[in-house]
């Protein structure tokens, strides 16, 4: 069977985009999207996948959606592939020409629905005036490709919810995985590891003012965001006046980011509602505990207490996590090895390519 999956865009790689990659590998299937940053999938070992790129977008926030819209809803691989399944937020503006089709949903787009008021309150008066507009329009026409999307699977159940709440879909969970082989336990060094793309829902500034209050810790920060993101002016603000012990190392090649996670003392993400997050398997599989805010996802794979700390999105019960963990990492070595190893890859594509088939067969 030929398969083709439908990406938003490939920039800066992010779990979204491994997970693709790691599917298109494991379906021997073709990759179509828009903007394409190869140099960051060689850095991440994906230089043998497939990519179709419909062109660039327009580097430009709300413009570019709208641009990479287009671009989806007006090509038409029909002919090309025997099934389709789209990725990420807007690639199902494909979906009426491409069937028999399933999205493998991250998430409904989250700027529709759960954070929409996170994103319209950053904005200037003037330009929430805008953002509201093109939120009006946009949803209503992505709810009308949606309406071709012919079946769902999902990440989490946390997503699940979000998809049968926006949508009114069923939906089956298959949970994302990692090559975990890849992964090993070197040593529980002197700092800690966070690994995020630079999205203000990352909330980013609450692991920075924790670890400002923690000078004899040391927090590293690998990541970056895509041209004509909502990012930039975040980040600047976020960056300014970094305390001494924290670091943003920016994209890094996969062997360099499977070094840190062998080598760090432990990872801590702070994500508002995650959709899933691969990063705590990731470091669950180099034997390291996460701490992370007990919401969303990480309340599905994070055993509090075993493999991690789930705490509240609060400075202070970032710093508490860290003291906890920091008077024995190791201790939650083994328990971190074994939960990862529910992540594997072989499992995960065996479930996808069985879903696939039946989705296939009853059209």
């Amino acid at each position: 069977m030929k398969i083709a999956i439908f990406h938003d865009y490939i920039g800066v790689i992010g779990g979204g985009e491994k997970l693709v990659l790691t599917l298109a590998r494991g379906l021997g299937a073709d990759v179509i999207t828009t903007d394409v940053n190869r140099e960051s999938m060689e850095n991440m070992g994906f230089h043998d996948i497939n990519i179709i790129s419909l062109g660039g977008t327009v580097k430009f926030p709300l413009l570019k959606q709208i641009s990479l819209c287009l671009r989806f809803a007006l090509c038409d691989f029909s002919n090309n592939y025997d099934f389709f399944i789209f990725s990420n937020n807007w690639s199902h503006f494909a979906a009426r020409k491409h069937k028999p089709n399933m999205w493998y949903c991250f998430s409904p787009p989250r700027v529709f629905y759960d954070l929409y008021n996170v994103f319209a309150k950053r904005e200037p008066f003037i330009t929430r005036q805008i953002f509201k507009i093109w939120v009006a329009l946009h949803e209503s026409i992505s709810f009308r490709f949606v309406g071709h999307v012919e079946n769902f699977v999902t990440i989490s159940k946390n997503v699940q919810k979000r998809i049968k709440k926006a949508y009114g879909a069923d939906s089956l969970v298959v949970y994302p995985a990692i090559d975990i082989s890849r992964y090993k336990f070197k040593r529980s060094g002197d700092f800690w590891l966070s690994v995020n793309r630079l999205y203000p829902e990352k909330r980013i500034e609450l692991q920075i003012n924790a670890f400002r209050r923690m000078p004899d810790e040391k927090l590293l920060i690998v990541g970056s965001f895509s041209q004509g993101d909502h990012s930039k002016k975040y980040v600047s603000h976020v960056l300014e006046n970094l305390p001494q012990n924290v670091k943003l190392l920016g994209s890094i090649p996969e062997d360099n980011l499977i070094e840190l996670y062998a080598t760090c003392k432990g990872h801590i993400t702070t994500a508002l509602d995650e959709d899933f997050g691969l990063t705590p398997i990731e470091a669950m599989a180099s034997g390291k505990p996460t701490i992370a805010v007990k919401e969303g996802g990480y309340l599905e794979t994070i055993e509090d207490g075993i493999t991690g700390i789930l705490v509240d999105a609060d400075e202070t019960a970032i710093v508490n996590g860290v003291k906890v963990i920091s008077r024995n990492p190791e201790k939650y070595k083994d328990a971190c090895e074994k939960r990862a190893k529910d992540f594997d890859i072989p499992a995960f594509i065996q479930k996808m390519k069985t879903i696939i088939d039946s989705f296939k067969e009853a059209n």
